[in-house]
C-alpha cells in the first residue's frame, strides 16, 4: 500500500513543498521512500542551495522565507 504526502524541504532563505509517495509495508524499513522520489527531494535541496528556481519549481512549489521582526 503507499498513500501520497507532502514533504518540505528547507535550503537558505527558500523552502519547497515535493510531492511524494509513502510506501507503506509489512517490512521494519516501512513507510519508505522510492529511489526516484528520494532523488526528487536531493534535486530540490541541490536547486534550492545553487538559486536555480527554475528547476526548483519544475519539482514543487517554493516559498522565499523571509524573517519576522517582532
Amino acid at each position: 500500500m503507499s498513500r501520497q504526502t507532502t514533504k518540505l524541504v528547507r535550503e537558505g532563505a527558500y523552502a519547497a513543498e515535493v510531492e511524494v509517495l509513502l510506501i507503506d509495508d509489512e517490512t521494519s524499513w516501512s513507510p519508505y521512500l522510492s529511489v526516484e522520489d528520494a532523488g526528487k527531494l536531493d534535486a530540490m535541496r541541490r536547486a534550492l542551495r545553487s538559486d536555480d528556481l527554475a528547476a526548483a519549481t519544475r519539482l514543487g512549489r517554493v516559498f522565499r522565507l523571509l524573517p519576522v521582526s517582532a
